[in-house]
């Protein structure tokens, strides 16, 4: 009987074998058909494992987990098929410590055991579990030293005035023998155009814009846009400069470096550009971008806590926002009108004003953070329901719509959280610039009004009032575009600076709002948001919420940054 039951318990077990190899020479030393025969037999022999798969990647780096047979293989862990995991070393699996702690914390919650042949570590046990972790830092700290002592031999090259690869510059061509850069006469025709044109329009987007309507494409074909307009104007190499180390780079977005820790080679090259134009142009570049010194600094007057995050339920526009009127109180909050109703009159929705949809969206969050700390095994459905439509606010809710509701309870209870914090990322270049060109046209729209009604009012040419009405509307339209651009860029982007101390405060100030979302039986949104810096509330909202929907003056429905939805139906409906 014991033996059956100890065949039974071998019978259940099942290897996952993992091999790999980064670079093609190991692959042509038959690295890993070593691996695999070796990683074989000590299932069988060492771990009394018969039953096993293997998983196999050759060429790749183990920096970081983006390999199609791990993935695999984890996608099988996921499901329950095996019970250990066999690898010849552990930076097989990984060099990055905490793609390895997160990979490894998994296994543990899964019960299934790592084994790693070479260092004889079995997590089953504690003394191997411990010792697996103090190698993989070692592991990690050759891989980051590499890392270092490459990157010391790629700036010293640049030092060197060596070019490192990368993307030729349009404008030139790049003699792999001589190593060498020379100019390519009809790019360079298009390059002194483009600062030709830029000099003229001053606007990044009519320079494109002129550029595709001639013909004109960049050497991969495709059309200009206005970042690849501005990487031109900017970069020092048209002016015979080659400059390396000055980003820090990452799948997203890059940072900039400390101007100390540049390498600026000048006259490495033939330029295209003279260094006193390219310096004017930079500096009208900088007196038109947000926020740089003794540029004329837009800031908007009023914080519309849910600008940018409203959609229209009937035609599915986005829904505008402006002051409302001022309460006897002297609270003025906002109301938000859907854009197409507002120039065409032929969407019915309604308006809808923050004293309506303020009380509302504040205590539903605060409900789902109460109902998220409350939860237990033994919650139903029905109950959280119930806590989720908790206050009068709500009295007129006759339920929540099933699936986003499920999606919730399903959530909770696999213990995740629904109100973690998250760091807001740094925008990328093209977002940042589209918010630039976006103030830069209100600011100039808006002068195009203050001409437009002085000219009616003012000049001796006649100006009939039906030409001012049909001029003065579509300057209109086009500024409410605008600003509702702005304030979805606003809504959806985090911007975040590169100073600690900011990261810090909105940090704090995430935290503050949901402890007092939490700390209160019922949210009173004006006395709320009249004791409160609105950006914080905007920025909490925002974060959390991806948009709500509107019909006739209510919240039929609210789409959070996670996925979930939730649609709410009226007893009057």
């Amino acid at each position: 009987m014991a033996k059956a039951k100890q065949q039974s318990l071998v019978d259940q077990k099942k290897a996952a074998i993992y091999i790999r190899v980064s670079t093609q020479y190991q692959v042509d030393r038959a690295s890993l058909p070593v691996q695999r025969e070796e990683l074989i037999n000590y299932a069988k022999f060492a771990l009394d494992i018969d039953r096993y798969d293997v998983f196999e990647d050759a060429g790749y780096s183990g920096k970081n987990m983006d390999r199609p047979a791990y993935q695999q293989m984890m996608s099988r862990v996921r499901i329950g098929e095996f019970s250990h995991i066999l690898v010849w070393k552990i930076d097989r699996i990984s060099r990055n410590l905490l793609d390895f702690a997160g990979m490894y914390a998994e296994l543990k919650k899964l019960g299934v055991t790592f084994v790693s042949k070479n260092e004889q570590f079995d997590t089953s046990s504690a003394m191997g579990e411990a010792m697996l972790k103090i190698i993989l830092v070692f592991a990690e700290l050759e891989r980051n030293m590499t890392s270092e002592r490459v990157s010391a031999v790629m700036i010293s090259r640049a030092n060197d005035g060596q070019w490192n690869g990368g993307r030729v510059p349009f404008g030139y061509n790049y003699d792999r023998d001589t190593k060498t850069f020379s100019v390519n006469d009809d790019e360079a025709k298009v390059v002194n155009l483009i600062y030709d044109l830029y000099e003229q329009e001053r606007s990044l987007v009519r320079v494109a814009k002129i550029l595709n309507d001639r013909g004109l494409r960049q050497r991969s074909g495709i059309s200009w846009s206005p970042n690849t307009v501005r990487a031109i104007l900017v970069n020092p190499f048209y002016i015979g400069t080659m400059r390396y180390n000055y980003r820090t780079e990452s799948a997203k977005t890059f940072s900039y470096k400390p101007k100390d820790e540049w390498v600026m080679i000048e006259e490495h090259h033939d330029g295209i550009i003279d260094q006193k134009r390219q310096d004017s142009v930079v500096m009208m570049l900088r007196d038109r971008k947000r926020g740089y010194p003794g540029a004329n600094i837009y800031q908007r007057k009023n914080v519309h806590i849910f600008s940018g995050l409203l959609i229209c339920d009937y035609c599915g526009s986005n829904m505008s926002a402006a002051l409302d009127r001022e309460r006897a109180d002297g609270w003025q909050p906002s109301r938000y009108i859907c854009t197409r109703h507002r120039r065409f009159n032929d969407c019915p929705n309604k308006y809808i004003s923050d004293v309506v949809i303020g009380p509302f969206a504040f205590n539903y969050i605060a409900n789902m953070i109460k109902a998220a700390n409350s939860f237990g095994k033994t919650t139903s459905i029905e109950t959280l329901e119930k806590k989720l439509l908790r206050g009068s606010v709500f009295s007129d809710v006759d339920h929540i719509g099933r699936p986003g509701l499920e999606e919730l309870y399903n959530l909770l209870r696999s213990g995740i959280g629904i109100m973690e914090y998250r760091q807001p990322e740094k925008p990328d270049e093209s977002v940042a610039q589209e918010r630039d060109l976006l103030l830069s046209e209100k600011r100039r729209l808006e002068r195009a009004l203050n001409r437009l009604k002085a000219l009616y009012l003012y000049s001796e040419d006649t100006m009939s009032e039906a030409d001012y009405i049909i001029e003065r509307k579509s300057l209109t339209d086009s500024l409410e575009d605008v600003c509702t651009r702005l304030d979805q860029l606003e809504a959806s982007e985090a911007w975040a600076t590169s100073m600690s101390d900011e990261e810090f405060i909105a940090k704090a100030s995430y935290f503050i709002m949901a402890q007092n979302l939490l700390d209160r039986r019922h949210v009173n949104y004006e006395n709320f948001v009249r004791h409160i810096d609105p950006a914080v509330p905007k920025n909490f909202i925002g974060s959390i919420v991806q948009n709500f929907c509107i019909r006739d003056g209510k919240i039929v429905a609210i789409l959070f940054k996670n996925g979930i939805k939730h649609q709410f139906f009226y007893k009057a409906d």
